[in-house]
């Protein structure tokens, strides 16, 4: 596990060193301290002379200020190791995350990815900062009071030590319960907060359900258990606290037993007496801690193993070491070796299957897609449209054959090359928190006012801007949630068309908007993809009749293609998806207008 962290450590490795050495002398200074008590005892008090008291106190307090000094600059360094391993392990993990292909969101959810980042880097980095200083004053504590009382008394030391191994047995039943009755509060403090999410989010439709009570009903049973759970809890913290003190307790009086008999019978000085009555005392905390630590040592491993497993997980897709010493990375591109791109595109006996599937959803699939072709892609929901627009874009790798790129193998260039030349608009829109503008920007960082302001024109989002009360510094809120979903599409048109892309990927992207502004995008859209290779899956099929190429898509296999007159012939698939959806629009129109005339009347 060490092993493992070592990179994030190193680089702090001055400021450990210094806080291990300051939390080992103030685990020192508390083991010097009762024999300070010792010696004014034994000196002064049994003595009754207060010669040489001055320089006692005098190096008493130098002591103590020492201890002060050392405690805060270890705890001050501690937080700093807290914050920059922490700091430094969300970076890697963030970073790493985005190099990861599709498929890798595709197999794990949002909430265990947030956990990885998150949680698991915050546990670690309060492991190698307050946990390697508590561990460090702790044991030398524990190591220092056993040679200073076996130095000075043995048979009171082994009066001392009869209690502490059955201590760490009481106490290591108690953690194992604790820990696996904290394990069951964080499984259902996750639960409570995913019924917080879906009640808030789904809150429209819990009314239109009329499930308020329901609902409440599943959280009162989820709390309730949450609430059982941590009072038994409770109950053991109770007790192994109780236990603590019953054990500082029991050692005290032993000594106090023993001690008393040896001071009255002169074999023992009360300043020793007191020494051992200190470190009863204070020997119990610390192995209270060191049973503690054991047990979180096996939790935080646990937090360990998942963050190196994301950190080791390797992209599906990836550029080779040749690709990225001439064009870069995603960090570091080196933009000055990358090529214009034209837009050609070709297909050569492509087969493809996904990373966790078995069957294959293209297979010899071959098409050239001259530069400035619009292609358009439709089939019946679910029917796998977007995995060719995916393998265009190389979202994920191809299984066997090849996609040419300007007659090139794309995996000849950068993945980070070949993205920048896309614009790709998505069904569901994604805004970015912050503002319109600077949502926009995302799309080309360098534009200036007027060429946004042209985007936004283009696709009539300007109105849209116009309703807002700042304008283009209006807050869109986090995803855009300020926002109507058609606001939001034509401020990801604006952004797309802003980019200046070579290829524009349209996926069901005006399914969002009304059918007027739909007209209007599609007439912008048509005028801007001219001369620029354009893929396009469609729901609504009216909109695609002038497409070049249609491709029809079914069960995640393409079975017709051709132009809209030619598959209309075939009266094939493409066919009866067409005169369907006509079918279905005239009814609902007839009924639309009969609806609107029987409620004038």
């Amino acid at each position: 596990m060490v092993r493992k962290l070592l990179p994030y450590m190193k680089p702090y490795r001055y400021i450990i060193v210094c806080m291990v050495t300051l939390g080992f002398a103030g685990g020192l200074v508390d083991i010097i301290l009762p024999l300070f008590q010792r010696y004014a005892l034994d000196r002064f008090i049994a003595r009754g002379t207060l010669d040489k008291l001055g320089g006692f106190i005098a190096v008493y307090i130098a002591t103590l200020v020492f201890q002060v000094l050392a405690n805060t600059v270890s705890a001050y360094q501690a937080c700093l190791i807290e914050m920059y391993v922490g700091r430094d392990m969300k970076r890697a993990s963030f970073n790493h995350l985005q190099t990861l292909a599709f498929s890798y969101y595709n197999r794990n959810s949002v909430g265990y990815i947030h956990a990885r980042v998150m949680s698991d880097t915050d546990r670690i980095g309060s492991l190698v900062s307050w946990g390697l200083m508590d561990g460090v004053w702790n044991l030398s504590y524990i190591v220092g009071a056993i040679v200073v009382m076996f130095a000075v008394n043995v048979r009171l030391a082994l009066g001392v030590m009869i209690i502490v191994p059955l201590t760490v047995l009481a106490a290591a039943f108690f953690q194992n319960k604790l820990v696996f009755l904290n394990r069951r509060i964080r499984e259902i403090n996750s639960r409570i907060t995913g019924s917080f999410n879906e009640g808030i989010t789904g809150a429209k439709t819990i009314k239109v359900l009329v499930a308020e009570e329901r609902m409440a009903e599943d959280f009162n049973a989820v709390t309730d258990g949450m609430k059982r759970t941590s009072v038994h809890a409770a109950h053991y913290r109770a007790l192994f606290a109780s236990l603590i003190s019953f054990s500082s307790a029991a050692a005290l009086a032993l000594v106090l037993w023993q001690g008393g008999m040896l001071t009255l019978r002169g074999a023992l000085q009360i300043g020793t007496l007191s020494v051992f009555m200190s470190y009863a005392l204070g020997m119990m905390e610390p192995v209270q801690w060191v049973v503690k630590a054991v047990s979180d040592m096996v939790t935080v491993r646990v937090n360990v193993e998942r963050f190196t497993k994301l950190m080791e997980t390797e992209s599906d897709v990836t550029d080779t070491p040749e690709v990225i010493s001439k064009y870069g990375d995603a960090f570091h591109p080196k933009k000055e070796n990358w090529e214009p791109l034209y837009g050609d595109i070709t297909f050569e006996d492509v087969s493809f299957r996904y990373p966790d599937g078995d069957e294959y959803v293209l297979e010899h699939f071959n098409l050239h897609v001259p530069q400035g072709t619009n292609v358009a892609i439709v089939g019946e929901t679910g029917a796998g449209k977007s995995t060719l627009v995916n393998l265009v874009c190389r979202f994920f790798e191809l299984t066997s054959g090849r996609i040419l790129i300007d007659g090139r193998d794309a995996r000849e260039r950068s993945q980070l090359w070949l993205h920048s030349n896309i614009g790709y608009v998505l069904q569901t829109p994604h805004l970015f928190s912050g503002t319109v503008l600077e949502n926009l920007r995302y799309g080309n960082p360098d534009a200036t006012m007027e060429q946004i302001e042209a985007a936004v024109k283009s696709v009539s989002a300007d109105s849209v801007i116009a309703r807002m009360d700042k304008g283009y510094d209006s807050d869109v809120g986090e995803g855009g949630d300020l926002l109507s979903t058609g606001e939001k599409q034509l401020l990801s048109f604006a952004r797309a068309i802003l980019a200046d892309p070579r290829i524009f990927v349209l996926d069901e992207a005006t399914s969002s908007v009304d059918t007027v502004t739909e007209k209007l995008i599609q007439d912008a859209i048509g005028h801007l993809m001219k001369g620029r290779t354009s893929f396009v899956i469609a729901h609504r099929l009216s909109t695609i009749r002038q497409a070049d190429v249609i491709l029809v898509v079914h069960d995640g296999k393409i079975v017709e293609q051709g132009t809209h007159a030619e598959l209309i012939a075939k009266k094939g698939a493409y066919y009866n998806l067409y005169t369907r959806q006509f079918q279905e629009e005239a009814f609902e129109e007839a009924f639309t207008g009969a609806k609107h005339g029987g409620t004038a009347g």
